[in-house]
């Protein structure tokens, strides 16, 4: 029986070697190094294919494929949500993604993205951010303190200079976790009783909820000019977190408006309702901030382009390191016809 040769072997990132590379690399480096991959595929955005996820709803969630390709690599991310998962010990939100050679369709990259997803959505939120939010900006109200609250709040200090979290959640034990985590990150963190209460005094305001309802988390009397909204917790049909009214007196910016329209806070607007594609304020060809008394809101669903980014990134990153197992995960006969003979071999 024959050994697998090295273009068979496909380079698998576990969550441990994920954790293990994140550790090795440090927090707040690795968002710096993602947002910088994420910003440079805006750059080349005209470039890729481009879809609205491939959704399968049920009526506990949802699960999706995210597929895009650059035309030299092809990758997608399989990712759940399911926020009843939470009460049972588990997570609301897996998933892992391929990387592949479009050349030869082989597989050069198989990766956990639960933690990755993470990482690349805080990551991709202050990189807009940078471009958005009021300059000198130095607090954030965290509205919805669960698995995306530290690396949210982490992104924003490493990305934008972001020094306090006003944090709240309707559970206090969530935003008691999110300050315990951290605590030690140079972040002053504030726990806040209500989302009124947790949007004083900050000028970039986040909402990431988990509850698939159309909520109001952000009523239109409670925002006022001049802030910038990261809203991120939209992901589904009938999911919102904004009053519309808020809106309304905002300059909204996606990412790829045919999925936004159907998952973002945009899903309650006419179908003509005005939005900036975010990949043109990046390449110069759209002002993003304009006033100090702007209203910015980044509807962001996730987008495949940002998913392929992480996929590049942790390639490049995991490459002649200790960081990944080599899978045997491609059938390589000797003779690329005689896949029979490779099994029949097999059993001698």
């Amino acid at each position: 029986m024959s050994t697998p040769s090295d273009k068979a072997l496909v380079p698998f990132v576990s969550v441990d070697n994920m954790m293990r590379l994140i550790h090795h690399i440090g927090v707040e480096p690795m968002l710096r190094d993602l947002a910088a991959y994420i910003e440079s595929d805006f750059h080349r955005w005209e470039l890729f294919d481009k879809t609205p996820r491939v959704a399968s709803h049920s009526d506990v969630g949802v699960i999706e494929l995210m597929p895009t390709s650059d035309g030299e690599a092809y990758g997608f991310k399989y990712v759940n949500g399911h926020p009843k998962n939470t009460a049972e010990g588990l997570q609301t939100v897996t998933a892992f993604g391929l990387l592949a050679d479009v050349y030869t369709g082989y597989p050069v990259l198989l990766t956990e993205m639960t933690m990755l997803t993470a990482l690349r959505t805080a990551a991709t939120s202050a990189m807009v951010a940078k471009y958005l939010a009021p300059k000198g900006s130095d607090t954030m109200a965290m509205i919805g303190n669960g698995a995306q609250s530290e690396f949210q709040s982490l992104a924003m200090k490493a990305i934008c200079g972001v020094e306090t979290i006003r944090l709240y959640d309707k559970d206090r034990a969530a935003s008691e976790k999110c300050a315990a985590n951290l605590a030690s990150t140079g972040l002053k963190t504030v726990i806040c009783t209500s989302p009124e209460q947790a949007i004083e005094g900050a000028q970039i305001l986040t909402t990431c909820t988990a509850d698939k309802q159309n909520a109001t988390i952000l009523s239109d009397n409670m925002v006022g000019a001049g802030v910038h909204i990261n809203a991120i917790g939209g992901d589904c049909p009938g999911k919102t977190e904004l009053a519309r009214g808020i809106l309304e007196r905002s300059d909204v910016f996606v990412e790829f408006p045919p999925q936004t329209r159907i998952e973002g806070e945009i899903q309650q607007m006419p179908e003509d309702f005005a939005v900036t594609e975010f990949w043109q304020v990046v390449t110069g060809q759209t002002p993003g901030r304009t006033s100090d008394r702007q209203i910015t809101l980044f509807d962001s669903v996730g987008f495949a382009i940002e998913d392929f980014s992480a996929l590049r990134y942790i390639r490049d990153k995991v490459k002649d390191t200790p960081y990944h197992y080599d899978l045997d995960l491609l059938a390589d006969p000797d003779d690329p016809r005689d896949l029979f003979g490779m099994l029949q071999r097999a059993k001698a």
